[in-house]
């Protein structure tokens, strides 16, 4: 199972720091079981949210050069409060360094303005066909579809909207 956990790309600097938002909703599946009194997103999604936001800035600093980016490691993992249904995680992740076949980042999750997790990441990218030659045809695929996303996700001439304070 994979949740997307990115709706929108708001910033974009590639080689330096990418703004992303997740705007949590009570439609989401999980939050009938995590909890069903107190939905909140669990932390380990939250996490995968800011590893999310650091791939695309990979995908975009290396023009989507590999097919696969994950995560290999979080380190000094903070949180700091619950993200309940209604709220909008800012994710920013700055990029540290990046290597042929690893990227390390710090990212940070807010709400509001307030810090509410913090990690430093370490995310690993790679082809299929590094492997296996014959999955080149493969990776080109998914490129063609994160290059597809992407465009959905980050669309700099729109303005974002920012919620009226009632």
């Amino acid at each position: 199972m994979r949740f997307t956990l990115i709706d929108r790309i708001t910033e974009l600097e590639p080689g330096v720091r990418i703004t992303a938002v997740k705007s949590l909703s009570m439609s989401e599946e999980y939050l009938a079981d995590h909890f069903p009194l107190f939905p909140v997103i669990p932390g380990v999604l939250m996490l995968e949210a800011m590893a999310q936001a650091g791939a695309w800035l990979v995908r975009a600093t290396e023009d989507f050069a590999h097919s696969i980016v994950v995560l290999k490691e979080a380190s000094n993992v903070k949180y700091g409060q619950f993200l309940e249904p209604g709220q909008r995680l800012v994710v920013v992740a700055e990029l540290i360094e990046l290597t042929g076949q690893h990227s390390r980042l710090k990212a940070k999750g807010l709400v509001e303005g307030r810090i509410i997790l913090n990690a430093r990441l370490v995310l690993q990218q790679y082809n299929l066909a590094d492997s296996r030659p014959d999955y080149a045809s493969t990776d080109r695929a998914i490129i063609q579809q994160l290059r597809e996303w992407f465009a959905v996700l980050y669309q700099p001439e729109l303005p974002v909207a920012v919620p009226a304070a009632c």
